[in-house]
């Protein structure tokens, strides 16, 4: 009767440890959305109602906090990347992993930040992970060149700037899928070689009228020439 009495007591212990474990990742996605993956350690217990003490035995550091909160994103880029390179048209799995990441994006808003930083080069093993996933898309766009259908001038880099342009759109715009979906059509067609006028996703409900972008005149202030 001890032994089982003792039993339950540790899996209590064990439940009580998991779900603390899930309230720190959602307080933490939340927070980096709303602050940036730097926000305080200390905000994130306070969000999750547990101590700073708590937190830190689940994760010991900032790095594997981010990578807690974000690991089923993480998994599913390299598992878009593994995809894109075992698909028979190397455009079509370019394709995919453009659109998979940028969906990321919308879906987490403090993902970006995240993504940047999913192989810091503070270890070795951080720093192979790096080369390799580098390594792997570099692949991969040298056979969507080689196949006729990325454009011959297209660099690796320039996923970089798709993925900081399309950061400013869902951060301004995180409610508007169709102007996300758009900009990536947009920019996926842009890179092919031939620029056949393939339909686009359905428009944007967005007016200029309606842009998010602080005026002058917002701020209490005329515009130049009012």
């Amino acid at each position: 009767m001890a032994e089982s009495s003792r039993i339950t007591a540790r899996d209590g212990v064990r439940a009580d440890a998991r779900r603390n474990r899930e309230r720190i990742l959602v307080a933490a996605r939340a927070v980096f959305a709303e602050h940036g993956i730097d926000a305080p350690m200390a905000t994130v217990a306070r969000r999750a109602g547990v101590g700073v003490a708590t937190l830190y035995r689940h994760f010991p550091t900032r790095d594997a906090l981010v990578r807690g909160a974000f690991a089923r994103q993480m998994e599913t880029c390299a598992r878009a990347l593994t995809e894109a390179l075992a698909a028979p048209d190397p455009w079509q799995g370019f394709q995919h992993l453009v659109e998979t990441v940028c969906a990321l994006q919308r879906e987490e808003r403090g993902f970006p930040a995240a993504f940047v930083a999913a192989f810091p080069e503070s270890t070795s093993d951080h720093a192979q992970s790096r080369r390799r996933a580098e390594r792997d898309f570099t692949t991969l766009v040298r056979r969507a060149q080689a196949s006729g259908a990325l454009r011959a001038d297209f660099h690796p880099s320039d996923l970089a700037v798709v993925l900081l342009a399309h950061c400013g759109l869902v951060t301004a715009l995180p409610d508007d899928g169709a102007a996300s979906r758009r900009l990536v059509a947009y920019l996926l067609q842009s890179f092919r070689t031939d620029t056949g006028n393939r339909p686009l996703p359905p428009p944007t409900a967005l007016t200029l009228r309606s842009l998010p972008i602080a005026t002058d005149s917002s701020q209490g202030q005329r515009p130049p020439g009012a």
